[in-house]
């Protein structure tokens, strides 16, 4: 998607957002590469801006953004990398997952790349390390399939009769889907919980694998991490709510769409980050001395209208050490 559609979703910006022009070369550029659409991307923006910011860049002032979303379409990433490339500019942030990240590394091995991910960016093959990345990437890895076992004791925290728990994963995302499974598994066991793995990798299959809960019948639902599922929270929201059963999600646009609950890092926290990083480059820190960030900010989220919907009564324990209640 490009700029001029992107100011009209965000409400009409005030600041016109340059063109790469000779005109502005004094101006640096960083190319955002987005795994989704500017609609997903716009909470986690304003983290984005207030980290440059932080650093000393406010864009339309002292820096340019030039803006390339996939809209979910990840076949399209490694073409809008590579428009961003022949820009020429100064940064690539990356989000949506690792595979912009993957797709901006592709295409350069010389501009600096700031991701922000939810999983280990040693593991997938990233960086080398998180102290010293090496190369010509670096960024914030925030805890997202790490926290498995967390959203399974409040899940039960809010349902104490739940037995069987419904895990939805992406199987086109293999390796957010390996590590969820594996740290549902563990934690499953240890609190005496049956899981039942569910696959969508499309709208449809969302709803299908809904439709599956009447001959299942688990007694929860468990979403895993995934961009594409991010994009399709108020679909989620609709389903969980069309079936009446009570869903826990990794983050807070879930529940801010009408989900239940969430418990993770917080994305705006996380993209703040990244631009602190994207900021810092910009003033001539090299990605390969910037050490991998761990995003620390977590969040509980609940929404009360959808609890009240669903029959179900929060626990004031939950109230009180949640971070936001959404009436």
């Amino acid at each position: 998607m490009r700029r001029r559609e992107f100011i009209g979703l965000l409400g009409g910006t005030a600041v016109a957002w340059p063109l790469v022009t000779r005109a502005q070369q004094a101006m640096p550029v960083i190319g955002v590469l987005h795994s989704q659409s500017p609609d997903a991307f716009r909470e986690s923006l304003r983290g984005f801006r207030q980290g440059l910011k932080d650093a000393g860049y406010v864009e339309g002032e002292n820096v340019a953004i030039e803006y390339r979303f996939a809209d979910n379409q990840m076949d399209r990433l490694p073409e809008l990398a590579a428009e961003l490339v022949r820009l020429r500019v100064a940064v690539i942030a990356t989000g949506g997952g690792p595979v912009p990240a993957f797709a901006a590394k592709g295409a350069t091995a010389t501009i600096p790349i700031v991701f922000t991910i939810g999983d280990d960016p040693v593991r997938l093959g990233l960086v080398a390390s998180l102290a010293r990345p090496g190369s010509n990437v670096t960024g914030i890895s925030f805890l997202v399939t790490e926290l498995a076992a967390k959203r399974l004791a409040l899940l039960r925290e809010l349902v104490p009769a739940v037995t069987r728990i419904a895990v939805l994963v992406n199987p086109a995302e293999a390796t957010n889907t390996e590590a969820t499974l594996k740290d549902m598994e563990t934690a499953a066991l240890v609190m005496g919980l049956e899981i039942k793995r569910l696959n969508a990798s499309s709208s449809r299959e969302i709803n299908a694998a809904f439709a599956t809960l009447v001959r299942e019948r688990p007694d929860a639902m468990f979403i895993g991490v995934d961009a594409f599922y991010t994009s399709r929270r108020v679909q989620f929201a609709l389903q969980a709510m069309l079936h009446r059963i009570a869903v826990v999600y990794p983050i807070r646009p879930f529940v801010e769409a009408g989900g239940l609950m969430s418990y993770g890092t917080s994305l705006d926290n996380a993209y703040r980050q990244a631009g602190v990083y994207t900021g810092r480059i910009l003033k001539g820190a090299k990605p390969a001395d910037l050490p991998v960030e761990r995003a620390t900010k977590f969040e509980l989220v609940i929404n009360a209208e959808t609890a009240r919907m669903l029959g179900l009564t929060v626990p004031p324990s939950l109230l009180a050490t949640a971070d936001e209640v959404i009436e």
